[in-house]
């Protein structure tokens, strides 16, 4: 998977900056026993102070859903307690920092800012899944309803807007912009669910929305409460926007190489539910499983039609031909990431984007 990256820029239905031709420069390395199930940040979290600011932000997303009703608070601090990988927030505090750690008020609120939007779309997309498990504790929604889950939700969203507001019009536009991309990638792929004739354009379009628009804004506002100088506040929402769509590929290959008790989740889900990601595409076109996968897509699955369908994907080539894919966005991510002072920021957020394909069970 290796030789000299050929980047043709702007192609259609993908993020600027996607490769979509030659080979990449970032290598995959077959996993030895790591696990799948978390984002490896320990390239983020070894930068100086990094792990003392994650700790500082925890009372601050408590204290940003304070309402003094106490079941709205028993809500809205549900998905807070149970943890996370707080990957968002910590992508904003490095870029506000530098790397530096001794994150200000500002920063440290910017990041609950976009932590609060994450977590209201979790909220929302377990209720339109169906969900009954959010890392690894009951839902929002199988607990207390559907409409508790969507009003807690939206909740969230309203506070994320107050916080943006208190640190600028700059920042408030960004995040409102944001929320707008987000619901706009997740229409666009309701709009095609079950259809099997899905293009590789509307997948993209629709994950550099519901899921790279919200890393790539992470690293923006950082930057911009950070206050660091327009080139580098551009080069990490390039940054953010790459390293969103690895991150949503990785996702979507998980779905369908990981178990059960790997993911946390039933695996296949996306499967079950007629979101067919890039691997199934990708198998769909391959004439040895394509007509077979064919015919049993496009309607929903019970669970011997999905683990069927899971491990026809799971064996078949697309499954190497995503993992390059998103390794050309891994060296877009690079690239951008060259641009960022300390060299130590730099490294850190290099090596936060190689980590990503690293541990695949593929």
């Amino acid at each position: 998977m290796t030789g000299a990256a050929q980047h043709t820029k702007n192609r259609p239905g993908a993020p600027r900056g996607h490769a979509a031709a030659g080979h990449s420069r970032w290598q995959y390395v077959r996993p030895r026993g790591l696990s799948c199930t978390v984002v490896n940040a320990a390239a983020l979290l070894s930068l100086p102070g990094m792990e003392d600011d994650l700790a500082r932000l925890e009372p601050c997303l408590r204290d940003a859903v304070r309402s003094g009703d106490a079941f709205l608070e028993e809500v809205t601090t549900h998905l807070i307690d149970a943890g996370g990988k707080r990957l968002r927030p910590g992508l904003a505090l490095a870029a506000a920092t530098g790397g530096a750690g001794g994150a200000r008020d500002e920063d440290l609120q910017g990041a609950v800012a976009v932590e609060l939007v994450h977590l209201a779309s979790l909220y929302h997309d377990d209720v339109m899944d169906e969900a009954a498990v959010r890392r690894n504790v009951e839902s929002v929604n199988a607990r207390w309803g559907n409409l508790v889950a969507i009003v807690a939700g939206d909740f969230l969203l309203a506070r994320s807007a107050e916080i943006a507001a208190s640190l600028g019009t700059e920042i408030a536009g960004l995040l409102a912009n944001t929320l707008g991309r987000l619901c706009q990638g997740q229409l666009s792929e309701v709009r095609v669910a079950f259809n099997t004739r899905r293009t590789e354009e509307q997948y993209f379009d629709a994950i550099a929305g519901k899921t790279a628009a919200l890393m790539s804004t992470s690293c923006r506002i950082g930057a911009l409460t950070g206050g660091r100088p327009r080139s580098e506040v551009d080069a990490l929402s390039a940054f953010g926007r790459s390293f969103g769509i690895v991150f949503q590929l990785r996702d979507d290959l998980l779905d369908v190489v990981a178990t059960d008790e790997e993911l946390g989740k039933p695996a296949g889900q996306d499967l079950a539910e007629g979101v067919y990601t890039l691997p199934v595409l990708l198998a769909l076109r391959h004439p040895g499983i394509g007509p077979e996968l064919q015919a049993l897509l496009g309607r929903p699955l019970g669970q011997p039609e999905r683990e069927k369908a899971k491990s026809m994907v799971a064996s078949s080539p697309a499954v190497d031909e995503t993992v390059v894919r998103a390794g050309r966005f891994v060296d877009d991510a690079v690239e951008a990431a060259g641009a960022l002072s300390p060299a130590g920021l730099s490294k850190a957020m290099a090596g936060l984007a190689r980590g990503l394909l690293h541990d695949l069970p593929v």
